[in-house]
């Protein structure tokens, strides 16, 4: 069974006066990273990878999943502002069959949108989208829906 699982970096701060790729969590951003972590960390899903965007917010962002569910992340500068298709090659070549993508939009829409057959119309940030095949090989998973998906954002979770 192959596993995706989508992450969009949290909230950013854009009045930082910093370079996009440097650009940090804001407040928000800060809040609903570990609230959406301990939420996927219930679920008893641990990702033998977790593959991250080079931009600080994404970095912060899959750390603080990282630490929830006790996975290294393994940052990927091709990840920074790619397009869904390079989002889903490098899930798939990532040599895992349990995997992590935290990167940017548009590019998580466009591949979460693409998974869902529309059912997901947008990733907003800190969303968390899962996409299950019954298959352990990607190159089947690449070229078929998955057998089931769900997606979770901060709008869904009552912060405590």
């Amino acid at each position: 069974m192959i596993t995706l699982i989508l992450v969009r970096h949290a909230k950013s701060d854009w009045g930082s006066g910093v370079d996009d790729h440097e650009r940090p969590l804001n407040d928000r951003g800060r809040r609903h990273a570990p609230v959406m972590a301990r939420r996927l960390a219930t679920t008893g899903f641990r990702p033998a990878r977790i593959l991250s965007s080079t931009a600080v917010r994404a970095r912060t962002t899959a750390q603080v999943f990282a630490d929830a569910l006790g996975v290294s992340v393994e940052a990927d500068e091709g990840l920074y502002g790619a397009p869904g298709a390079k989002l889903l090659a490098a899930a798939a070549a990532s040599g895992v069959t349990d995997v992590m993508v935290v990167a940017h939009d548009p590019g998580m829409t466009v591949l979460a949108e693409r998974l869902s057959d529309g059912g997901i119309g947008a990733m907003p940030t800190c969303a968390v989208a899962t996409f299950v095949w019954d298959t352990d090989d990607w190159d089947v998973a690449t070229a078929t829906p998955p057998t089931r998906w769900s997606v979770d954002t901060p709008r869904d979770v009552t912060e405590g």
